[in-house]
């Protein structure tokens, strides 16, 4: 038994599966708030069997009570939606993370994949990040082979980076294996942002647009980057330890300096002791600014 059900066949010729999941690697949610722009009034493509995939207990599903009455349940699901923008046919990979059955999974997905004719595979995700607020969102990129991303957009970072792998990351895996070209765009999110942070979905639209050849709408995400932009920046005035830490940050970024393995694995290691492991949905990363 296969672990989807195919709603319909849009009928695409050599569509990009784009794949964000919420949670690991979704730091301010940026991977997943993206890929929901993309999905906006897309078909129902496949669903997948969340009773199979979710633990319940880890990831409740959400009760809706009206005047002390029980109404509905919102149960956690991930879906495969398509699209279409410009000359560009998309297949939108979106949802929670999976706590189960990962391997079975990617192969399921990539069945599908090949049913419906994929041609090639992007991911979209998040990191935790020593980076200002105040400067352009870093984006690392990965590829299955060379030649794969758009000028200006690097793959790295250089040597070998050993981090814990997302259900994403074993998604990508899948796809390059079996013959599907992919890459994969992953912004660097300010690890002291503990919300959803929009800038950064709008750099991962904007990266993915470049590689697409294509102009990706960003919608409400713009007025909501600038209100976070201004919360940020109001609460860094306030406290005098915050704001000096910000202009370090800010010197660095200056120097254009892409960060070593070991400076990311030291980000990703303050991120869990700040509490964002507990986090589900990625509302992640500690500190002080929210």
């Amino acid at each position: 038994m296969s672990l989807y059900r195919i709603d319909e066949d849009p009928g695409f010729t050599a569509p990009v599966l784009v794949a964000a999941l919420e949670g690991w690697v979704d730091a301010g949610s940026a991977g997943t708030t993206a890929a929901a722009q993309l999905a906006d009034g897309g078909r129902l493509v496949a669903t997948f069997d969340a009773d199979a995939i979710y633990d319940y207990r880890a990831r409740r599903p959400t009760l809706d009570i009206v005047d002390g009455r029980p109404i509905s349940l919102e149960w956690p699901s991930l879906t495969l939606t398509a699209t279409t923008i410009g000359e560009r046919e998309l297949l939108v990979l979106t949802g929670p993370e999976p706590d189960y059955r990962w391997r079975e999974l990617a192969d399921d997905v990539m069945t599908l994949a090949r049913r419906l004719r994929t041609a090639s595979w992007a991911s979209l995700g998040a990191i935790p990040a020593a980076v200002p607020h105040t400067r352009p969102v870093p984006i690392l990129a990965t590829a299955s082979t060379s030649g794969l991303l758009p000028s200006g957009i690097r793959q790295g970072p250089d040597g070998l980076l050993r981090v814990p792998s997302a259900a994403l990351s074993v998604l990508e895996l899948t796809a390059s294996a079996t013959g599907i070209p992919a890459v994969g765009f992953f912004a660097q999110v300010p690890h002291y942002v503990n919300a959803t942070y929009p800038t950064a979905s709008i750099a991962l639209l904007t990266a993915l647009g470049r590689h697409l050849g294509v102009e990706l709408p960003v919608g409400s995400l713009a007025t909501r980057a600038l209100e976070r932009r201004s919360m940020l920046d109001a609460a860094s005035a306030s406290d005098d330890d915050t704001k000096a830490y910000v202009t370090r940050l800010e010197a660095l970024a200056d120097e254009s300096r892409l960060p070593e393995g070991d400076e990311l694995i030291a980000d990703i290691e303050r991120f869990l002791r700040e509490g964002g492991a507990g986090d589900e949905g990625g509302e992640e990363g500690g500190g002080r600014l929210h």
